[in-house]
């Protein structure tokens, strides 16, 4: 399906391979709960959770301007910050992007995924996912916070389907 009149959430005319930190969220497809659950406020994995998990803590090694910061799954979505560094000194070629790491992430992640559900060419995430970038300490702060404290949002969280509207 083509979305015409469909915004792009990035910023137009900003550089996502330039030095910074940038929180993400990628939500699963059609937002349904397969990453595991929250209970009294603490969040239980499952093995697709520990596929995700395994998948974003390999990214640093995909990536070597990537450092990984906070992160945090929740049942229908990931929560993470990914700080792109141009400092090291055996960067041979041209930083890789944010959107780069992200679809390498989904990719690899969605293919183990399906592997281990029996599920091949199945789409496991949207195919969008939503960026903030991180300008200074004090909202580095306040992301983190949030990451930290969201399975004990979840009960009021939008995104709980307890908490969809019905029609």
């Amino acid at each position: 399906m083509i979305f015409k009149n469909r915004k792009n959430p990035r910023l137009q005319y900003y550089d996502y391979s330039s030095e910074g930190g940038y929180f993400v969220t990628i939500c699963t497809q059609n937002r349904f709960c397969t990453l595991g659950k929250i209970e009294n406020g603490i969040f239980v994995d499952n093995d697709t959770a520990r596929v995700v998990l395994e998948c974003w803590l390999d990214l640093p090694n995909h990536y070597l301007n990537c450092v990984l910061g906070e992160f945090i799954i929740m049942p229908n979505r990931v929560h993470g910050i990914i700080f792109i560094t141009n400092n090291r000194t055996d960067l041979k070629s041209v930083p890789t992007s944010l959107s780069e790491m992200i679809r390498a992430f989904k990719a690899f992640s969605t293919r183990k995924i399906n592997k281990l559900s029996n599920t091949p060419g199945k789409q496991f995430w949207q195919s969008r996912y939503y960026d903030r970038i991180i300008r200074n300490e004090k909202e580095l702060d306040k992301i983190r916070e949030y990451i930290v404290n969201n399975p004990l949002q979840w009960e009021l969280d939008k995104n709980n389907p307890k908490n969809f509207r019905q029609i």
